[in-house]
């Protein structure tokens, strides 16, 4: 595969854990496109038999979701690439996004979007809930809540809000305050 440079666009992990080798990253959002954790995880942030739930991105009319994009070097491409398939096993699939960036304009990116007709898919439910799965899954990447606050976190000092991803974190926060002992 020849793409010189490769972009890839980050919206979840990637923005605050890229473990990649990148010459330069900007931020960029993709048209019509909604981050939402929808997707299980049994491999990274739950396991078999309590999944935790991470991003994906899903198609809808309007929307916007702001992420990084990152500039990979053509000597870095293969490596990259490898890396980027284990780290997103589990039901994803490499798709080219649009995405729009100020310094570039419209740029074509590689992202990773777990479809719906995926294995691990756990698809839409109420905030309370998913939350409340986020709140005790864990894997071998860690605690699942862990993987939300990182991310709200690094949007929040972008610049960038995001509805979904905030509801998630303060019923998060509501969860971890009910939960703590008094001393």
């Amino acid at each position: 595969m020849k793409h010189s440079p490769l972009w890839v666009f980050g919206y979840g992990s990637l923005i605050w854990r890229p473990a990649m080798q990148y010459q330069l990253a900007v931020n960029a959002t993709a048209l019509h496109w909604a981050r939402r954790f929808w997707q299980g995880s049994h491999d990274h942030r739950g396991t078999i038999d309590a999944p935790g739930r991470v991003l994906t991105l899903v198609p809808k009319r309007d929307a916007l979701c702001a992420g990084r994009v990152f500039q990979i070097a053509e000597e870095h491409v293969n490596k990259t690439l490898d890396e980027l398939d284990y780290r997103e096993k589990n039901g994803y699939e490499r798709q080219w996004l649009d995405v729009s960036t100020d310094e570039f304009g419209i740029i074509k990116a590689l992202t990773y979007i777990a479809p719906e007709n995926n294995p691990a898919w756990l698809g839409d439910d109420s905030i309370q809930a998913i939350a409340k799965q986020i709140y005790y899954a864990h894997g071998p990447s860690g605690a699942n809540k862990d993987y939300v606050w990182e991310l709200h976190d690094a949007l929040t000092k972008d610049g960038i809000h995001d509805a979904h991803i905030t509801q998630v974190a303060v019923e998060l926060n509501r969860l971890d305050e009910l939960t703590q002992t008094p001393d």
